[in-house]
């Protein structure tokens, strides 16, 4: 099944086929409203730490390090998926950050690991059972 993750800024123009929009960021964004952003919710816990997010925007670390210690964090804390995996099975999920940058932000990677987590949610589902019941080997017949 393909899932539809996309990736805007809060401060672009809300349109009516975002679906279930999530600010998807440790710090509320600057001189914004809730109310006028249509949020679903305002989801922290899938955002980088602040240590990370810190060392990152200090420029301490690279992009690459960066990718590697979030991916890491999110595979610490799988829980910090559900919500997101929840909202991208029923329809259009757009995530939502405050970031000028989008491609140089935390949700490209994020939106690949929800899509990878459904996905391999998906195959689980797709899987017998009770493997053991099925195509014993040659060896045993």
């Amino acid at each position: 099944m393909s899932y539809d993750i996309v990736l805007k800024r809060v401060y672009q123009t809300i349109e009516e086929d975002d679906g279930a929009r999530v600010l998807v960021d440790r710090l509320w964004p600057r001189g914004r409203r809730r109310e006028p952003l249509a949020l679903a919710d305002w989801y922290r816990d899938a955002s980088p730490s602040p240590a990370l997010r810190r060392q990152y925007h200090d420029n301490a670390i690279s992009r690459n390090v960066f990718e590697i210690r979030y991916r890491g964090e999110l595979r610490d804390h799988p829980e910090a998926l559900t919500p997101l995996m929840k909202l991208a099975r029923q329809g259009r999920l757009t995530l939502l950050t405050a970031t000028r940058s989008i491609d140089d932000s935390h949700l490209p990677i994020l939106r690949d690991i929800v899509i990878d987590a459904l996905q391999q949610e998906d195959q689980a589902d797709a899987l017998p059972s009770s493997p053991p019941c099925y195509g014993k080997g040659e060896e045993e017949q």
